[in-house]
């Protein structure tokens, strides 16, 4: 199936809009848990509605990008602009996933195992989203 990598990237997307919605449920000890960093948590944790306004945006923004994979894919209808949305969303993924390397080397302090790990999340994603992006150019 030549749509699959962009099938896969839209429920990887869907899966991490998600785990951000969870995150605003599970209050501070989840954006801790997540990585959000402490000024996330402590907001969270003194009844702020930033951390949840933030992260209820990024969510919103993961979903849209899962739907244009799946309209890339064929599953529901066309949206506008797909060569380029789904372009930019390839890159930012894989920006984001390559990232910790130039980070590694300015402040290397802020490197710690879940920076790695988010950054492989991301590179795979921009992978996915990249190789089914290539596969179905002709068709959007």
């Amino acid at each position: 199936m030549k749509k699959k990598s962009l099938i896969i990237g839209g429920v990887l997307s869907i899966i991490a809009g998600l785990v951000h919605i969870a995150i605003i449920f599970g209050g501070a000890q989840w954006y801790r848990f997540f990585g959000a960093g402490e000024n996330m948590a402590a907001m969270a944790e003194a009844g702020s509605l930033m951390p949840a306004a933030i992260t209820t945006g990024i969510a919103a923004i993961l979903f849209i990008w899962g739907l244009y994979a799946f309209s890339g894919a064929g599953l529901i209808r066309r949206f506008p602009f797909m060569r380029i949305c789904l372009t930019l969303i390839s890159l930012i993924y894989l920006v984001r996933g390559l990232a910790f390397i130039p980070a590694y080397f300015i402040a290397p302090e802020q490197i710690n195992s879940f920076a790695i790990w988010s950054s492989l999340i991301c590179l795979g994603y921009g992978l996915f989203y990249a190789i089914g992006t290539k596969t179905v150019w002709r068709l959007i």
